[in-house]
């Protein structure tokens, strides 16, 4: 069935722990073919995790929501990193394998 083989090959979740419903949509984990998983607080990028880079967690530059989004991830705020060498690292990843980052 092309759901299974869908679910072998990508996989889109929620994290975190809201208490309320409303939010997890906006709580977004996607994982690629590559096992490269993507983290989303609501349409923003703001964490990925590959084994080739260890989890690479962006500041927070946003607000509450997304400040909660980032703890769930990860609550060290001693391991973000801004936005430039978020993406610095994320360039880095995408010549070590063929990824085309999603965008929501």
């Amino acid at each position: 069935m092309l759901t299974n083989y869908l679910s072998d090959i990508v996989r889109v979740d929620t994290y975190g722990n809201y208490s309320s419903s409303n939010y997890g949509v906006n709580a977004l984990m996607f994982q690629d073919v590559n096992k490269v998983i993507y983290y989303f607080s609501y349409k923003t990028l703001v964490a990925f995790d590959h084994k080739s880079t260890g989890l690479v967690i962006r500041e927070n530059i946003w607000g509450n929501t997304t400040g909660k989004h980032l703890n769930w991830i990860d609550n060290d705020k001693s391991k973000r990193v801004n936005t430039e060498t978020f993406y610095e690292m994320l360039e880095v990843l995408k010549n070590q394998i063929v990824i085309n980052v999603p965008t929501l």
